[in-house]
């Protein structure tokens, strides 16, 4: 499992001629990272006493960022399966008229695999992006530059995750399917943007990073 990996043998293996892990892959490490930093500012934020008022909030922050972080890292895995399983697909015999039409029914499933993949990589960097804005002004401002860096980490695994999915809607059979997946793409990048705006924005109002 590649979650479970060091980050030297993760780095590694992202650097290596192999196609996967890949740029899904990496988005999804990219969103694990921000769900652990918005978790560390929690941490430094509650039980202190010039932020008491807001525990019962950033209480709620870290336990959605705790969930996002395992939901991200399963999808590190989760997405170089998806690539394994378009290739495996590609690789099937394709001598006679039977074994064709299995080909294209089996990439049909693995590309649309391929697709909900990074879309979920993406809707859930949306969610970070909300997380790490809503903790400005409520947590500890030592840590404001952490919650900046989460919020465009959170953003990187955004775009990386929506660029992933682009380039697999071609591969999916369903002409009307493909429509939805690149609307919904679209809304969660639209979405995206609004959020780290607001955030980063929020960010450098509260503290000197001017």
């Amino acid at each position: 499992m590649l979650a479970k990996t060091s980050l030297e043998e993760f780095t590694a293996k992202l650097a290596s001629g192999a196609p996967t892990p890949g740029g899904g892959s990496a988005a999804a490490m990219a969103g694990a990272l921000s769900a652990s930093l918005i978790q560390m500012v929690c941490d430094l934020t509650l039980g202190r006493d010039k932020y008491r008022a807001h525990d019962e909030s950033v209480r709620r922050i870290r336990q959605k960022a705790e969930a996002m972080h395992r939901n991200m890292l399963a999808l590190v895995d989760r997405d170089a399966d998806a690539y394994d399983g378009v290739m495996a697909a590609i690789r099937m015999p394709k001598g006679t008229e039977r074994e064709k039409a299995a080909r294209r029914e089996a990439m049909g499933r693995a590309n649309l695999f391929a697709t909900e993949t990074p879309m979920a990589t993406a809707e859930g960097c949306v969610t970070l992006l909300g997380l790490a804005g809503e903790l400005v002004g409520k947590s500890n401002t030592n840590a404001l530059s952490d919650v900046g860096t989460a919020a465009m980490l959170a953003y990187a695994g955004l775009r990386g995750g929506a660029m992933n999915v682009r380039i697999n809607l071609s591969g999916i059979v369903d002409a009307g399917h493909a429509a939805r997946a690149r609307e919904r793409v679209q809304r969660i990048e639209v979405e995206g943007e609004k959020l780290r705006e607001e955030s980063l924005r929020a960010v450098f109002a509260a503290g000197s990073l001017q």
